[in-house]
């Protein structure tokens, strides 16, 4: 993947169209469409199973692999009798660290290059810096900008592609990933390693944050990453988590209860599911205790 170029700042002026409205206006707009991502990301509407096997199939044909079968189950333990044998991140890291080892890849190695090299060119189209791919620093010693709530971040000169970056992709990660898939994931992980998937509705903080930039006017995506970032995003909308096999995908249906509550502290409207918060469709409780 070819690295892009470096910009000097998340500082940087905003384009001129975009200097008509304020940067506390871009904020309040992004926190609008933060909300709408959060809402998929908890949603308890029944799967949309046409659009997320659509999708699916779309994303199996970039990395050159035709449609699956689709193996709907209700819930992430019931997927488990169907996802023996596919690679858990422990064999996908060892593959890494020795590329020499012998026979095809696995899909799932595939897949996290392909979507890796997608958020590559997505952070490559960011108008400003992106913190997500280059760190973004203040004054002579480089120190971190520092996490406030917004209208004192601008205040202290907190640049907007950093406040955005902190209030969309990092905030959807705390409510959609601490605080909800990887307590269920490790439940789900008591009897050992967990096959490596994706999770559907709950990967949309970073959908949301490429999302974001790009309706503010803070980004501009080619047609093919464009299309490509659409078909993450309908997943995000239209399903819960999924294990890609070479012939089967095991798709889970998204919970019938989620009860959220805020995290103590938030700055940008973090939440986490509530002790006994999240019920499946075929009645598993996974954080009862």
């Amino acid at each position: 993947m070819i690295a892009p170029a470096r910009r000097s700042d998340a500082a940087e002026p905003l384009k001129a169209g975009l200097r008509i409205r304020s940067t506390l206006g871009l904020w309040q707009e992004a926190t609008e469409i933060r909300r709408e991502w959060l809402a998929s990301g908890l949603s308890t509407r029944p799967a949309d199973r046409p659009a997320a096997e659509h999708h699916l199939t779309r994303i199996y044909a970039r990395i050159l692999r035709p449609r699956p079968r689709f193996h709907w189950v209700d819930s992430p333990q019931q997927a488990m009798s169907f996802v023996t044998g596919l690679p858990t991140l422990d064999s996908l890291y060892a593959r890494i660290r020795d590329p020499r080892q012998r026979g095809t890849p696995p899909l799932a190695s595939d897949l996290a290059m392909a979507a890796a090299q997608l958020r590559g060119t997505l952070s490559a189209g960011v108008a400003h810096t992106d913190p997500e791919l280059s760190a973004v620093r203040r004054g002579k010693n480089k120190e971190p900008w520092p996490e406030l709530p917004p209208s004192r971040a601008f205040d202290a000169g907190v640049p907007l592609g950093v406040v955005l970056h902190q209030g969309v992709l990092a905030a959807l990660h705390r409510s959609l990933a601490q605080g909800f898939r990887v307590p269920v994931r490790n439940t789900l992980a008591g009897g050992g390693p967990v096959p490596v998937c994706w999770y559907g509705q709950q990967d949309a903080a970073w959908v949301a944050y490429y999302d974001t930039l790009r309706r503010l006017g803070l980004a501009s995506y080619g047609p093919d990453a464009l299309d490509h970032l659409g078909d993450w995003a309908a997943l995000a909308r239209s399903c819960g988590w999924w294990w890609p096999g070479e012939d089967v995908c095991v798709v889970v249906e998204r919970p019938e209860l989620v009860l959220t509550e805020p995290v103590p502290g938030a700055r940008h409207d973090e939440v986490r599911l509530r002790r006994g918060g999240v019920r499946y469709r075929d009645g598993w409780h996974p954080l009862l205790t």
